[in-house]
């Protein structure tokens, strides 16, 4: 038999939790006339086969077919005040969550006309807060009949949520501002971003509290990286593999990321290749000494591959659309030094 309860209470400060069920499996039987006590900063919801009884604040309360009108739907007439009627409570947070953390998995992208490739990646990082509003929509449409519900798991709904807002408006801004200008707008975009996402955090019962930036940058992605992001054609991918051989040959000790580190932020093809030759000019005398060293009068695909950092169908690729001139002899091909030069100078 069912254990009957005369006094309901959840006396935990709910630090990460957000809803606690009462009892935490199956289902409890309550006495009218049962005492209900509800802490600062917590509300109780009485549920039974999904539909809510009533939900009360903070303070002391006594079960009542007054205060829960839908027990005589459950228990028929009340004609004994010592009735049991069997349903289980949740006690809900109505606390702020604050410092919950948000960052970009992977970058945005986003529109940079005028500047580097057209595009821009960029991530960030920051915090956000959460308020419940409605504990009986976030029982029902949330947590169902878990236990426990706690931060961590709505975390990832919520992220989601931001992430999508920020992307779009990023990509709404963008078509205004460029990169640096976008940078220095942390505080307006935040507060864009609270106001989008709004709408869907009330949706499961939920309010959005702040939500602040705490870096926005351009992402610092390799040219591999990109163009496995589908961001970069053939030509400018050799180019910029091309640059870092460069300075990878002239020994620039300022190394690092690589030179495609900068082009989120809309540094030109040309700056990038300029940058190589001028660092590795000061260091070694001659930019791209040893890649030029490498080259033979005559070179095959696999040559040419390893000259460039490539795969050899990625030089095919140049060969068949004409931006790298080759001999074919039989079923293979042949490339000049001159002709292999003539491209890494377009």
């Amino acid at each position: 038999m069912a254990r009957i309860f005369d006094v309901v209470e959840y006396p935990d400060e709910m630090r990460d939790e957000i809803v606690h069920r009462f009892p935490e499996s199956g289902f409890g039987d309550f006495r009218i006339g049962s005492q209900v006590i509800v802490r600062e900063a917590q509300a109780a919801v009485f549920f039974r086969d999904g539909k809510a009884l009533d939900t009360f604040r903070a303070g002391r309360h006594t079960i009542t077919t007054a205060n829960v009108p839908l027990i005589i739907d459950l228990i028929g007439k009340a004609f004994n005040d010592r009735t049991p009627f069997t349903a289980e409570v949740y006690f809900v947070s109505m606390k702020e969550f604050a410092d919950q953390k948000w960052g970009t998995a992977q970058p945005i992208i986003i529109r940079n006309p005028g500047m580097g490739l057209g595009v821009a990646l960029m991530q960030g990082f920051g915090a956000y807060s959460f308020q419940m509003s409605n504990p009986q929509q976030f029982v029902a449409q949330i947590v169902g009949t878990t236990g426990t519900y706690a931060t961590a798991d709505i975390q990832g709904r919520l992220r989601a949520i931001l992430l999508s807002k920020l992307q779009d408006l990023l990509g709404e801004t963008a078509s205004k501002k460029d990169v640096p200008s976008l940078i220095s707008l942390t505080e307006e975009i935040g507060a864009g971003v609270r106001a989008k996402a709004q709408d869907d955090f009330q949706a499961i019962g939920l309010t959005l509290k702040s939500f602040y930036i705490e870096s926005l940058k351009p992402s610092d992605k390799s040219a591999e990286e990109l163009r496995a992001m589908g961001m970069l054609d053939m030509a400018t991918y050799t180019q910029l593999q091309a640059a870092d051989a460069m300075r990878d040959a002239a020994q620039n000790p300022s190394g690092g990321a690589g030179l495609t580190a900068g082009i989120g932020a809309g540094m030109s093809i040309g700056q990038v290749m300029g940058q190589a030759l001028q660092q590795g000019a000061a260091r070694q005398g001659v930019a791209g000494s040893a890649a030029a060293a490498a080259m033979s009068d005559v070179m095959t695909v696999s040559d040419v591959a390893g000259i460039l950092k490539v795969g050899e169908d990625d030089v095919l690729a140049l060969i068949n659309a004409g931006d790298l001139k080759a001999k074919k002899i039989g079923n293979s091909y042949r490339v000049g030094r001159e002709a292999l030069q003539a491209y890494l100078n377009k």
